[in-house]
This record gives C-alpha cells, sequence and structure tokens, in this order.
C-alpha cells in the first residue's frame, strides 16, 4: 500500500479535518509573509482528550523541484487530560500553527494534519511570485 492511500482531502468548508492554509496568492521573492494553517476553521473540530488533532505538518514544493521541503512540524501535546478524568484537564491545545516564510521561487504550500480517530488530512495551495 503507498502512503497517499492512507491521506484524505475535502473541501474544508464541509469537512472539519481538512487543514486550511492562509498565505498571500502571491509574494516578493525574499520577502517574509506569514503563513498559518489550522484545523476546524469553519467546522469546529473536537479538541477532547478523546477526539483531537495530534500535529500539523507544512511544507513547501517549488514549482520545478522534485522534492518538497519541510517548513514547520507543530505538535498538540494537551486536550484535557488529567488525572481526574478525561476532559477535566486545566489546558486544552488548539490546532493552529503559524510561520513567517520566505521563498525565492513559485510553488505549492502543502499541509498535512493527523486526527487521532481519523486519520491523516491534507491540502494544497499554489503561491506565486509578484512580478
Amino acid at each position: 500500500m503507498k502512503f497517499e492511500h492512507l491521506i484524505q482531502s475535502g473541501d474544508f468548508r464541509g469537512e472539519k479535518h481538512v487543514p486550511v492554509i492562509e498565505a498571500p496568492e502571491t509574494v516578493k521573492a525574499g520577502e517574509t509573509f506569514t503563513v498559518q494553517v489550522s484545523v476546524g476553521k469553519e467546522i469546529a473540530h473536537p479538541n477532547t482528550t478523546e477526539h483531537h488533532i495530534r500535529w500539523i505538518k507544512l511544507y513547501f514544493k517549488p514549482a520545478e523541484g522534485k522534492f518538497p521541503y519541510e517548513v514547520f512540524n507543530v505538535e498538540f501535546n494537551v486536550h484535557g487530560e488529567s488525572v481526574a478524568g478525561p476532559n477535566q484537564g486545566p489546558a486544552y491545545a488548539e490546532p493552529v500553527a503559524s510561520a513567517a516564510v520566505r521563498i525565492d521561487r513559485p510553488g505549492t504550500l502543502v499541509a498535512a494534519s493527523y486526527c487521532n480517530i481519523h486519520g491523516l488530512w491534507e491540502s494544497f495551495r499554489e503561491i506565486g511570485l509578484e512580478a
């Protein structure tokens, strides 16, 4: 089985597991811009001990390149766990991550997220360079 058969995708407006990439459509080569990736933008994803987003990863694949480059890997490690029982803890992490990024060529931002119950999810966003 290939890894690609394990990953699901969809429209984030109707599926709460799809990572949403927020970034400009075009940027200036070499200038810093912000990329934010979240899960549950339109439909909230549960954030409980039993059901949560474990991590989000972001990659950049240059248009003319063969390989992607990992931009960030963020783990969410607190979901209300407690010695008092599930969802009794004092802290919860929301599945949102951002980074300041610079690119020198156009390409595709690729986000992946992992739900502890519903598995791997992906989304893509093309990003170009300003003329």
